[in-house]
């Protein structure tokens, strides 16, 4: 993205020349200057997280502090996912790492 100098509007690409948007400004395309943009690193998958209920949740960060409702056991696995809308906090979802019962916890 380039700005205009004068006005500091944003420019748009008209052929070999970027043009300002709000006073008509023209400047010929630099090249040169893509080394000046900063880009993202890639995302791995190391840090996603499966959310979906036929998810695989082995391996998946341990809540003890939990009891399962079917078996009594105080470990499961869980997953966070932001069922509501953004003002709203997250839904856990667990799975008993005994039985392998299925819920979910509203904060």
């Amino acid at each position: 993205m380039q700005f205009c100098d004068d006005c500091g509007s944003m420019m748009h690409a008209d052929g070999d020349e970027m043009v300002c948007q709000s006073c008509g400004a023209r400047v010929a395309k630099d090249e040169d200057r893509a080394a000046d943009f900063v880009s993202t690193a890639e995302q791995s998958d190391d840090d996603v997280i499966e959310t979906e209920e036929g998810a695989d949740f082995e391996g998946k960060p341990t809540a003890d502090d939990v009891t399962c409702e079917e078996c009594g056991h105080g470990k499961a696995w869980y997953t966070i996912k932001q069922t509501g809308s953004a003002d709203e906090p997250p839904t856990r979802f667990f799975k008993c790492q005994e039985c392998g019962y299925r819920w979910r916890e509203y904060n």
